[in-house]
């Protein structure tokens, strides 16, 4: 029996009352909520519930317990950093260190030291022996984020410690086994990359293990309704603001926008209209604000969002109606539970297509002034 926690209720209270979902943003009231997409694994951070997310997560939940290379594709923007904390988080690595290289930051003179580690007098400036990220990841993951960037002239080096599970240490010419599961991504095509000649072919197939695509948010729209939600919330506390409403209108421009730099974009846009948000409803129309222009989708669009929330809505009613053997009712029903009346409760089920509780219940309901008829 799944059991509803403090903040689920007061979401679904909130969704109940302003027909809109508001994503809690405490873990496991989000698990509670339905928030995470559904599954054995969730990776914090991702709010959704749309199915290019779910395959995403049965990915990562097939992979995470191995130590087989991985390589996460995708869009600037798109979580590739989350998976790849994911991977680490539900391996058997996860008690040791996640270490990540942001290998666009390293120039091809720093690249070999930092990655590999030095010995005194290796070069100038070399005044003691240093470990370099491969041994400091020693046991735990090496995340190596936008691996497109390495030098062409560093991919040997790269490559042979992959293949052969040890390295030297500039300056040095003793080997060092290393125990390590690397983890890349990159957001460029590195099919491109081999086929102009700044890839090399043979460190792109050891990379490319189980390769994971991160989707871009044009492909997960129906998630965006959560993730608004999610950052209006998160972005007031942030600002010590009080929660702006997120309306219907701003929603439906939400999720018609094209969003070229995917849920980073969204989550700024979201942070500006709250900071200029005013009268307590969230905006996109002020001259110095964020402006949303309509997609070529716009038409399908109330649709697609009102499904997305009720879908949330219906899967929290009925976790409170299986807690409460499906007593809508009176002392420890599922009105109680959600703390909501129980005239607005069963009103919201007849909207969703729930089924009421048994007929004692509805005698009950009955005599508080909520008759059948008045919900059918």
């Amino acid at each position: 029996m799944r059991t509803m926690t403090a903040g689920a209720v007061q979401t679904v209270t909130k969704a109940i009352a302003d027909d809109l979902w508001i994503a809690e943003p405490n873990l496991e009231s989000r698990r509670a909520a339905g928030v995470f997409a559904q599954g054995p694994r969730c990776i914090e951070g991702m709010v959704g519930d749309s199915e290019a997310l779910r395959r995403l997560l049965t990915e990562v939940e097939l992979v995470a317990d191995t130590d087989a290379t991985v390589l996460v594709t995708g869009e600037s923007g798109t979580g590739k950093e989350l998976v790849a904390r994911a991977l680490h988080e539900q391996s058997r690595r996860r008690h040791g260190p996640l270490v990540r290289v942001n290998c666009a930051a390293l120039s091809e003179s720093l690249f070999e030291s930092e990655l590999f580690g030095y010995v005194r007098g290796a070069f100038t400036g070399a005044v003691a022996d240093r470990a370099g990220r491969f041994e400091a990841a020693q046991r735990g993951t090496l995340f190596l984020d936008e691996i497109g960037e390495v030098p062409l002239a560093m991919q040997p080096k790269l490559l042979r410690v992959l293949q052969e599970k040890e390295l030297e240490r500039v300056g040095e010419t003793r080997p060092r086994k290393i125990d390590v599961r690397i983890v890349a991504a990159t957001n460029r095509d590195l099919a491109e990359e081999m086929e102009a000649g700044r890839f090399r072919a043979d460190l792109f197939y050891r990379l490319n293990v189980f390769p994971i695509a991160s989707p871009p948010l044009r492909e997960r729209r129906e998630d965006i309704p959560l993730l608004a939600a999610h950052f209006v919330q998160a972005a007031a506390r942030r600002l010590r603001r009080p929660t702006p409403r997120l309306g219907d209108g701003a929603l439906r421009r939400l999720v018609a926008r094209e969003w070229a730099g995917n849920i980073r974009e969204l989550e700024n846009v979201i942070e500006r209209a709250v900071i200029l948000a005013r009268d307590g409803e969230l905006r996109f129309d002020s001259p110095i604000g964020p402006s949303l222009s309509p997609g070529p989708t716009a038409a399908a669009l109330p649709q697609l969002s009102r499904q997305a929330m009720e879908k949330h809505q219906r899967e929290m009613i009925a976790a409170a109606l299986e807690q409460t053997c499906g007593r809508v009712s009176g002392p420890g029903g599922a009105a109680e539970l959600l703390q909501v009346k129980p005239s607005t409760l069963f009103s919201r089920m007849s909207v969703l297509g729930l089924r009421r509780g048994p007929a004692r219940d509805e005698a009950h309901a009955t005599r508080q002034g909520v008759s059948r008829s008045s919900h059918t």
